[in-house]
């Protein structure tokens, strides 16, 4: 009896923690400041100085956007549209061409490239003639470090063995497969309807290319998803044993991303339903023999991004959790942002105005913001708290030249959160525990001396 008692009390202190934090509406951070609070304050003019200033010792990151797919799946937030034909991807990838022989008149002496990403929508659905064409084009204006790694999100359902083999002569050597939940009815609820032996298929081409660095993303908090739905898409997807899991949650955004609103509200799960999904892939996954990353990644005892995790080094940008270390991050393409030693830019977002600008002017910068020595402070702050589970405030402070005394944060909150058992804090430490890891953001969000000046609305933190 007393064991149904304290079991019946762990639930409802969850409950209550859940209700009280899940809910909670904060950023990912994936860039501090987070992107709602770049302006136009900063243009093309500040870009291509800042651009002009790196140098032969800033090691460079790539990121290269494609705003384009075949159907649009309804749980996207990603900036995309569907292309029914060819004609318009074809004309962006020209404009692509452009931009990236722009940037690289601007780069006096560049450092080497230790990452190139392809993000979208859908990279893949640019024809294999565009794709290498392209990369030709990046090889030959950037220096690649001979362990660069070459990544690219694919949707497995358009994928064809000619791009495959564009991916290998061009050195791609990480895909990243987007595959969400096997679920007929959750597929058919979001749009992506994608039989798992399709995606065995794809697998089983990549890896006979050569291609063995495979990412999975899967998510829970889908329309109509339970947790042995969840949990049955984690044991296909880790059948087919990939390097790397990320388990992403749905973000319910329809204000930003009007085709979510095709999505019943009624049929998402609730926020404690959601953490029992989470819960539960997260544990399947690890009993699997994976290291857990940060909020939501996984990967093999002896993959780079575990490895990272393990020697402090693992940092976050707008791609995710990542082993970039990177000076610099140059973004191509619509919407696209860039993160430079000196501040941030972000393309215009919608494909035909950023056509345009690049036609007139080789650049097609929308706003962006400029840090300041208290921004950088604040965003290794926070991605300690991301990366590592944890952060020496102190130390932190002093590398910046910066006492604790002086650095503003909601200390009460944390107070509040420590009396909870969500973290460790002894005035300096903070440590997120076990039954506080799904906060992690919550907390993080107590360090954004931007956060509460904004009107940006933002998914929760559960």
């Amino acid at each position: 009896m007393n064991m149904l008692r304290k079991e019946s009390s762990r639930k409802v202190c969850e409950f209550g923690l859940m209700q009280k934090y899940g809910g909670r509406n904060v950023p990912r951070y994936t860039s501090y400041p987070t992107a709602p609070h770049f302006s136009e304050a900063v243009d093309a003019g500040n870009y291509k100085q800042w651009l002009t200033e790196l140098t032969s010792e800033d090691a460079l990151s790539l990121y290269l956007h494609v705003p384009f797919c075949d159907v649009l799946c309804w749980y996207c937030g990603c900036a995309t549209q569907v292309a029914r034909n060819y004609g318009p991807v074809a004309e962006y990838a020209r404009i692509l061409e452009r931009e990236i022989a722009t940037v690289s008149r601007y780069l006096r002496s560049p450092g080497p490239v230790r990452h190139l990403h392809w993000g979208g929508g859908s990279p893949n659905r640019l024809n294999a003639a565009d794709f290498y064409s392209l990369m030709s084009l990046l090889q030959c204006n950037f220096p690649f470090a001979d362990d660069a790694e070459l990544a690219i999100e694919i949707d497995p359902r358009t994928l064809d063995d000619s791009q495959i083999d564009a991916y290998v002569r061009s050195g791609i050597n990480r895909v990243s497969l987007g595959l969400q939940d096997f679920t007929p009815k959750v597929q058919k609820s979001i749009n992506r309807e994608q039989p798992f032996e399709l995606v065995e298929q794809r697998v089983q081409a990549l890896r006979a290319a050569g291609i063995e660095k495979l990412n999975f993303d899967l998510m829970y908090g889908l329309p109509y998803q339970s947790a042995p739905d969840a949990e049955h898409s984690v044991a296909l997807a880790l059948s087919l044993e990939p390097s790397r899991i990320a388990v992403f949650g749905y973000a319910h955004v329809p204000w930003m991303r009007k085709h979510q609103k095709l999505i019943p509200e009624s049929a998402l799960p609730g926020t404690l339903e959601r953490r029992e999904q989470a819960e539960l892939m997260a544990r399947r996954i690890q009993d699997a023999g994976y290291v857990r990353i940060g909020l939501d990644h996984f990967a093999r005892p002896d993959d780079p991004m575990a490895l990272a995790a393990s020697a402090g080094t693992l940092r976050r940008n707008f791609q995710g959790y990542t082993t970039d270390d990177a000076n610099a991050l140059i973004g191509f393409g619509a919407s696209s942002i860039g993160a430079l030693p000196q501040g941030y830019i972000q393309n215009i977002p919608d494909a035909r105005l950023y056509e345009k600008s690049v036609r007139e002017t080789g650049f097609a910068v929308a706003r962006g913001i400029a840090l300041n020595d208290s921004d950088r402070l604040h965003r290794r702050i926070i991605e300690k708290l991301m990366c590592d589970e944890r952060v020496d405030l102190a130390e932190t402070c002093a590398e910046h030249g910066v006492e604790l005394k002086d650095v503003r944060f909601d200390s009460a909150a944390l107070a509040e959160m420590r009396s909870e058992s969500l973290i460790e804090w002894d005035g300096r430490r903070i440590e997120m525990t076990p039954e506080g890891r799904p906060y992690i953001r919550v907390v993080a969000a107590l360090f954004d001396a931007y956060l509460a000046t904004g009107k940006a609305r933002h998914s929760g933190a559960v």
